[in-house]
Formats: structure tokens, C-alpha cells, sequence
């Protein structure tokens, strides 16, 4: 489990340094890589990303970018091996709230910080895996890691109306800020205190 941290670092590092691999997606859904000069499935591209290995994916007939759309279809069956989901189904829904929302256009930023922080703080991660495997045991890791997803769903469902509404109905004798962008800017602060705690800093 250790290396597996450890690849996802160096593949990380790597894919700052490498121009993408050309795939080609054709008629008949069949991949192929341009670099290697094979058919490729979509198990080899998934293996490729935990390699490091950059790529973009384009319809072989009009030329368009679908490298997000394969990427989902990699997820996708990668939930649906046992043992291997890492979307609980509850922020699956709560993502799928977000489409056509106002908020929408903050959520792929806000993901994308709080992925670059976990990544940042992959070696103090790497270390608490390390003393609970050690010392308490997998149970206690096990829980650490369920109250984490806790945590990040709630800070998600923070941005959403509902959220803001439900809060303000389960402590109405709490202040309420003057206007939406003071709440926004108190999130965004409660939220930076909660990713440092978590990385481990004072």
C-alpha cells in the first residue's frame, strides 16, 4: 500500500514533465495509442495514468478532444470492480446536485485544490498510514479515513443553498453573515483550517 503512495507521487511528478501520448478513438470504440503503435483498452489507459503517463484521447473521425469523456469511462469501471470504489454514493449525489446549479462553475476549481492538497500532503499521509499499521491497527485507520470523507462531503455540501438554509434552521441563534459573498468567504476560510488540519499542520 506504501508503494502504491508512493507511485501515485512519482506519477504525479512525471506527468509535469512529459508531452502527452496521442490516443485515437475510432468507430468501433476501439483505442489506439499512436505512440506504441497498438490497440489499447481502457485498462491499459488506466494503467497508464497511475504510470504517469500523460495522454489525450481524440475521435479518430472528427478530431475533437474526448480525453474527459474517457477518463469518466476509466472511473467508471474502475467503481464497478469490488473492492476498488472510491465515490461514496452519497457525494455522488451530492455532485450530481451541482450540475446546472449557480455553483456549479466553483466545484471543478474546489476539487482540484483540495486533490493538489491531499497530493502536497501525500508524505505525512504516508506516515500516519504507516504508525497506524504499526500501532493501533487497520480499524483505526479505517475510521480516520471515514471521518476525512465525512468531512470532505460536508465542506462540499456547504456550497450548495440547501446546505447554507439547513444550517441556518439548526442554529438560528448563531449571527448570520451580512451577504452571501461574507458566508462564501467564511467557508472558504473554515475550509482552508480543516485541509491544514488535516495535513497535519498547526
Amino acid at each position: 500500500m506504501l508503494d502504491a503512495w508512493g507511485k501515485g507521487m512519482r506519477a504525479t511528478m512525471a506527468e509535469e514533465k512529459r508531452e502527452p501520448i496521442t490516443i485515437k478513438k475510432y468507430a468501433n470504440r476501439r483505442l489506439y495509442n499512436t505512440g506504441t503503435s497498438t490497440y489499447v483498452t481502457l485498462e491499459d489507459l488506466a494503467a497508464m495514468v497511475k504510470n504517469g503517463e500523460d495522454f489525450v484521447v481524440y475521435d479518430a473521425k472528427t478530431g475533437e478532444d474526448i480525453t474527459r469523456s474517457v477518463l469518466a469511462q476509466i472511473i467508471f469501471e474502475q467503481e464497478n470492480k469490488e473492492g476498488q470504489s472510491l465515490l461514496p454514493i452519497t457525494f455522488l449525489r451530492q455532485l450530481i446536485r451541482f450540475y446546472g446549479d449557480s455553483m456549479q462553475m466553483l466545484v471543478p476549481r474546489f476539487l482540484e485544490q483540495s486533490i493538489d492538497t491531499f497530493t502536497r500532503e501525500q508524505g505525512k499521509f504516508r506516515e500516519q498510514v504507516a504508525q497506524a499499521f504499526g500501532g493501533v491497527g487497520f480499524g483505526s485507520l479505517e475510521e480516520q479515513v471515514r471521518r476525512n470523507m465525512e468531512m470532505f462531503e460536508k465542506t462540499l455540501a456547504m456550497f450548495t443553498p440547501f446546505a447554507r438554509s439547513q444550517s441556518k434552521a439548526e442554529s438560528p441563534e448563531k449571527p448570520q453573515p451580512s451577504s452571501e459573498m461574507d458566508e462564501l468567504r467564511r467557508q472558504v476560510a473554515e475550509l482552508q483550517k480543516r485541509l491544514d488540519k488535516l495535513g497535519g499542520k498547526d
